[in-house]
């Protein structure tokens, strides 16, 4: 496997970026609108939206945030056909870093109870299931249409 190198996400990286969540995320399309994630993401801690690279082809994503008291992993993504190569735990390793250079003390993530594989991937790093009831609420209507 060709070097790996991990980045903060540059605005050239948005049509692989938005191919990728689509590969990785199918069923996002009925609520998230990829440009409009990517849009926000860089209006708050941009440094905190990484890009995994293997020569040109961008293969990986993680978008972390921190609010001052949590750090938050908002999304992992790797390309289907690199997975098992270490490409997730290095973007995961990458984020702690940075959250952790910013002073944040714990990080957080969610995870579908059904998504087995990932949550055994987020605890061979050391993450633990937390018992909590997750909410939410839709402050924007869901978007219904959108081009791939």
């Amino acid at each position: 496997m060709s070097e790996l190198k991990l980045r903060s996400y540059q605005e050239s990286d948005e049509p692989q970026v938005v191919k990728l969540w689509w590969q990785v995320f199918p069923d996002s399309s009925n609520w998230n609108d990829p440009h409009q994630d990517i849009a926000s993401k860089l209006s708050v801690q941009r440094d905190l939206f990484i890009v995994a690279m293997l020569e040109e082809e961008l293969v990986g994503t993680a978008v972390g945030g921190y609010d001052g008291h949590r750090g938050w992993v908002h999304l992992v993504a790797v390309n289907p056909s690199f997975r098992r190569r270490g490409i997730g735990a290095a973007l995961m390793h990458r984020v702690e870093q940075d959250l952790a250079a910013l002073g944040c003390p714990k990080l957080n993530l969610q995870v579908r109870a059904e998504n087995s594989e990932v949550v055994a991937f987020y605890q061979s790093l050391g993450y633990q299931v937390e018992e909590r009831v997750s909410m939410g609420k839709r402050l924007a209507p869901d978007t219904k249409t959108l081009d791939k």
